[in-house]
Formats: C-alpha cells, structure tokens, sequence
C-alpha cells in the first residue's frame, strides 16, 4: 500500500526502542515513504534544524527530554505548525491522552503499534496537512497577510507573504515572532469583546517600519487569527470620503491612487487583496464620473487642496 505514489513523503520517527524503530522503518518505507529516525527529542530537534519532515511519529516516554515536550518545543517553530505529530504511547490513561493533544499532537496510537492502523491514521492527517497548506498558499496568492498568534501573541503560522513582510521589517528571521507588548494586552481586551480594541489595530514594531495588525477571529482554542499591513499613516480622512461620496475604504484606496502607489501597493499597505482593491476602483471611477486613475486621482488632489 503506497501512501503517494508521486512522491516520498518524509516521516520523522522519535522512539528510543530499537524494535519499534526497525517495525516502523519498514513498514514506512514498504508504504513508500522516506523515514528518519532519531532515539530522542534532542536528536529529532537536531534533524528539523536541517530537514521539515511531512510527519513526525513520537514516543510520548523517552528518557530525557519526553514526547511531550519534544513536541512542544517542535510545534514552537513555525515551519513545523502544519506538520502532524501522532505520538505512540503504551500510556492509555485519558490524561496522558490529553496531555499529548494538549502539547501539539494530532493523535495518538498505543503500543504496540498495529501497523495497517498506523498507516491509516497517517494517510488521513497528510491529507489534512495538505490541505491547510493549500489554503494558506490560496490566501497568500491572493495577497492576504494572515497569520495566527496564541493567546501569550506567540507565532503559531503565517502565510509565506506574511511572514516575509515580518522578516523584512523585523530584519530577521520570523520564526520566533511574537507579538511586541502591549500587543498581547490588545489581544487580550479583543477576546473579552472589546469592539473598539478590534478596531485599535495599530502596532509599533521593533524594526524599519510599523504594521498594522487587525484580528479577524477565533479559529480554535488557543489561536487568533490576524491580518497584517503596512501602516505609513496614509489613511484619508473621513471628511474626505464624505466630500465624494466614497466609502472609507475607497477614500483610503483613492487617497493612495493620489499619492501614485499602484494596486499591488495599495494591496499590501490597506492588507486587502489585489482584486479587492480593482473592485473598490471600479466603484470609485464610478462615483466620481471617471473612466481612469489618472483623472481619480486628479479629483482627489483638487478636493485635498479645497480642504487646505
């Protein structure tokens, strides 16, 4: 039974009993799939420092450093969020169980370990994998800077747009983001339903430039979904909006036309997707009886000076 055909699929296998090792190295590599093998979590940090395998099989009880926080620390890095973690356990006790999934884990099998079943169980979660990375890539083709935080404002995922524009702007790597105080304090008047804090959205960030984060929702217990923008303090004014008949958001769209960014630009600054920012145009050159961005951005400008 081959798990995918078209490619070797990757397994880390974490387990300090050589008999399990040689069981699942056989049977994983019968199913087609690539397997790495490390005797404990020090060894399996060592191989994700050079390699992201597509699944990790993890003995909950090890000596040292146990299964438990083996994946804690794994799930600490964001290029691993997508990666399912099944942990092997002879420990049945709905504690353990608990501990396990409360740590990262997908799901659990108890030793020993029934071969077919643990296949099953793999197939099952690469698909799910599969499919989450393809929504981020679908959000991130088109142009949404997404990323999650946990309840403490440390990164969970982001899509790979956004977490160049945290690299770029952090000057460094992003895997170890976390939200910068008094971010978490934010985050944390937004889950008590504070609906101005959702709007209050603005973060000053150790870096080149500031971002602009705004919360989008919940998507499990623990993870909080955020939209990230550029924030160079180019709003318009409502006043603005009002004066020609525009929405915010297309006062905001206009205002960037006027100062010459280009759809994209405005894309990443407003953290909406290129063809949202078409659709708000085609409303604004309507509105304002124009047939181009040159002559909206003309009408822009006029009213600004009228303002001034």
């Amino acid at each position: 039974m081959t798990i995918d055909p078209k490619k070797r699929d990757v397994a880390l296998v974490v387990d300090d009993s050589p008999e399990t090792l040689r069981l699942l190295t056989d049977a994983l590599d019968g199913a087609g799939m690539t397997v790495m093998v490390a005797l404990d979590g020090l060894a399996a940090m060592r191989i994700v420092d050079q390699i992201t395998p597509d699944i990790v099989l993890l003995d909950a009880v090890m000596p040292g450093m146990d299964g438990f926080e083996t994946c804690k620390r794994l799930k600490r890095d964001a290029g691993l969020g997508t990666v399912p973690i099944i942990f092997m356990t002879g420990l049945a006790e709905t504690e353990h169980l608990v501990r396990g999934l409360e740590a990262g884990g997908v799901d659990y099998v108890t030793k020993p370990v029934a071969i077919e079943e643990m296949l099953a169980r793999i197939r099952v979660h690469l698909a799910n994998a599969r499919m989450t990375l393809s929504a981020r890539a679908a959000l991130d083709v088109s142009g949404r800077y997404l990323l999650a935080v946990d309840n403490a404002g440390q990164l969970l995922w982001a899509t790979p747009q956004a977490q160049k524009l945290l690299s770029d702007t952090l000057a460094g790597a992003a895997d170890d983001f976390s939200l910068p105080d008094p971010m978490p304090q934010w985050l944390d008047e937004v889950q008590k339903g504070n609906s101005a804090a959702k709007t209050a959205t603005m973060a000053s960030f150790p870096g080149k430039e500031q971002l602009r984060l705004q919360y989008m929702g919940k998507l499990g217990a623990n993870e909080f979904l955020l939209r990230l923008a550029k924030d160079t303090g180019g709003d318009a004014p409502a006043e603005f909006s009002r004066e020609l008949g525009l929405t915010t958001r297309e006062g905001e769209v206009l205002s960037w036309i006027s100062k010459g960014k280009t759809n994209r630009d405005i894309a990443q600054i407003l953290g909406l997707s290129p063809r949202t920012v078409d659709k708000h145009l085609e409303q604004i050159y309507s509105k304002l009886g124009v047939e181009n961005r040159t002559a909206a951005a003309a009408v822009a400008v006029k009213a600004r000076n009228l303002k001034q």
